[in-house]
């Protein structure tokens, strides 16, 4: 390796980590999703622990989630983070006033992570790790990864392991505090606990992936393909000109016979007249 290539090396690096951020952010919603995620937990638990209003907190929790959606829809912004902040908040506050226990706004969330746990663990071991599945789509390499690249799926397996013992260790906490604190108490942890895991579990991802091999843009692919496709079948629709001497012969088979056999033709229909 010379002293040129190095900063061409480093510079594709640097392209390489670029990339994996814009990804990642796009993938998880960056800060706004993180506020999303946040805001409507932290309104229930400061306004139940003002005055202990179960409707009360759970309305305001509601109404600021539904408030998120439409800045989102107002700015034109993707909206999945936000409304999957609203279906949880919906299933919260419905289970809440069901059981008219305030403790249960928080477990569909944590039941929710659990499960999003397991399934990176599980998924992870059937070789088709979730956190490439999430984030394919996203690199535009989809599921070449699976096969066609083995160093890129060795670092989703190490991420999504990551992502479950994260999420796995999270609920070790939350669950023992749903059945032992009081409603304030689990709400401030777990309001606490939202962010930090998050981060770290992406931080991970960040970490593995940029030091894997550069994904397979298959979107590309498909196009080059096409393209091909059509230049080639342009090809064979042109029409054959052939080449200018078959054109001169063509010209001189539809008018008059060549001069040698004109000549002959002469000479023989002159000793025709003779005759």
């Amino acid at each position: 390796m010379t002293s040129l290539d190095k900063p061409t090396e480093d510079r594709e690096a640097d392209d390489a980590r670029a990339v994996t951020e814009a990804a990642l952010f796009e993938a998880f919603g960056g800060v706004r999703g993180m506020v999303e995620t946040v805001l409507p937990g932290l309104l229930f638990v400061t306004i139940f622990t003002i005055n202990n209003d179960l409707h009360l907190s759970a309305i305001a929790a509601l109404a600021v989630s539904l408030v998120l959606v439409v800045v989102r829809l107002v700015m034109k912004d993707t909206v999945k983070h936000a409304f999957s902040g609203v279906f949880g908040v919906a299933f919260g506050v419905v289970f809440a006033m069901m059981t008219d226990n305030a403790k249960n706004f928080y477990l569909p969330g944590m039941l929710y992570t659990l499960g999003l746990a397991l399934a990176y663990i599980v998924t992870t071991l059937a070789g088709v790790p979730l956190i490439g599945l999430i984030l394919g789509p996203v690199f535009k390499e989809n599921l070449s990864w699976r096969t066609r690249n083995p160093g890129r799926k060795k670092a989703y397996a190490k991420a999504s392991y990551a992502w479950g013992l994260i999420l796995l260790a999270k609920c070790a906490i939350l669950f023992p505090l749903y059945w032992w604190a009081d409603t304030e108490q689990l709400g401030w942890v777990l309001v606490t606990l939202k962010i930090p895991p998050f981060l770290l579990a992406v931080w991970l991802t960040w970490v593995f992936l940029a030091k894997a091999p550069a994904p397979i843009d298959v979107f590309a692919e498909m196009e080059a393909a096409e393209r091909a496709e059509q230049e080639e079948k342009a090809g064979r629709e042109a029409p054959d000109r052939g080449h200018p001497a078959e054109l001169v012969g063509e010209g001189t088979d539809a008018g008059s016979v060549p001069d040698g056999d004109a000549g002959s033709a002469d000479s023989r229909g002159g000793r025709h007249r003779r005759a």
